[in-house]
């Protein structure tokens, strides 16, 4: 009787521990589905750079040439198309951010621009945070004249001085509003392109009137929804005192922030900052300020891609789709900040 005991409760045993293994490995086994499932819905990622058309990878020019001349606030880089290197190129000024005055800050928007088949000067203007701040404008306009004394010297690309453009960020926004106004009685080409992009104007040191921009001028601002450092005060006030651009050739532009992937895109004061082989270069370059600047002189330079930077067209608001197809938040165009 023992005996036939002990069998019933082995046996019991073994059921039991049978159907605890069998529940084991069904638990096992939804854990392990619902993994598969986790690993399988990641959030969509950024678009990445265009193939072509502007903002895009399509570049011209395989090479960079870089010079560095002079020391602290007129101090200034040149960077030259090479591989093929041309006679003649367009020539861009591009004026930094409050110290941020070293062309490493902005250096993969720069090597896109010249391998797209341009000069790129690259004023300092500061010496530290605060010496030369207050002389910015003098100080960049100053390290323009010498650059192209140096690239005239027959040793350089040949600066076409007919196609010239200005861009800045920042405090190099304001400067590049001041420069516009400045350039002629400066003995500079005029400019046929400008975009401040989330300019700022001292009010201490900088004009507050932007009326002698010539209306033949191309002029985009751009502004960021998320830009806490500098907002948009100074974006409306360059926008709203060019007064003589007709509203045709000019707008006012607001980059908006999209957290619906990861990494998000945020339209902060930082945006436009694009450190080499970085995480900072994104969507929101390659689909905003890069595009909308390669658009405007490309316009303002050849008379092409004018749906692309002016007018509030699909193709200027347009920032690319997330990796599961859904839009990214497109940019505002107004004629009325």
């Amino acid at each position: 009787m023992k005996k036939k005991i002990c069998n019933q409760c082995v046996t019991i045993l073994l059921i039991t521990n049978l159907v605890g293994i069998s529940f084991l490995m069904t638990s096992a086994q939804a854990v392990m589905e619902n993994s598969i499932i986790v690993q399988m819905d990641e959030p969509p990622t950024p678009p990445g750079q265009p193939s072509d058309g502007p903002g895009g990878s399509n570049y011209s020019h395989a090479g960079v040439r870089q010079t560095r001349q002079g020391f602290g606030i007129r101090q200034f880089w040149v960077f030259e198309p090479s591989q093929p290197t041309p006679a003649i190129a367009p020539l861009i000024v591009f004026n930094h951010g409050w110290s941020a005055f070293f062309p490493f800050y902005y250096k993969e928007w720069i090597i896109h621009l010249v391998k797209r088949g341009n000069i790129v000067v690259f004023p300092r203007y500061q010496l530290t945070a605060l010496i030369g701040s207050r002389t910015a404008t003098q100080n960049a306009i100053h390290a323009v004249q010498q650059a192209i004394v140096l690239l005239q010297n027959g040793d350089h690309v040949t600066p076409d001085l007919e196609r010239f453009a200005i861009v800045g960020h920042s405090l190099g926004g304001g400067i590049t509003a001041e420069m516009a106004v400045l350039a002629s009685q400066h003995g500079l080409p005029q400019p046929v392109a400008i975009m401040p992009v989330q300019p700022y104007v001292r009010t201490d040191t900088m004009m507050d009137d932007f009326h002698e921009i010539p209306g033949s001028t191309l002029l985009l601002v751009i502004v960021g929804e998320n830009d806490s450092i500098v907002g948009n005060a100074s974006g409306r006030m360059i926008f709203s005192t060019a007064d003589q651009i007709p509203l045709e050739r000019k707008d006012f532009i607001i980059q908006q922030t999209d957290r619906y992937g990861e990494p998000a895109l945020v339209a902060d004061h930082s945006a436009p900052l694009c450190f080499p082989r970085g995480s900072s270069v994104n969507a929101m370059d390659y689909f905003s300020t890069w595009k909308l600047f390669d658009a405007l002189t490309e316009y303002a330079f050849f008379g092409i891609n004018q749906e692309y930077c002016l007018g509030n067209t699909p193709e200027q608001r347009f920032m690319g789709l997330w990796s599961d197809g859904v839009p990214v938040q497109e940019l505002v165009i107004t004629d009325s900040p």
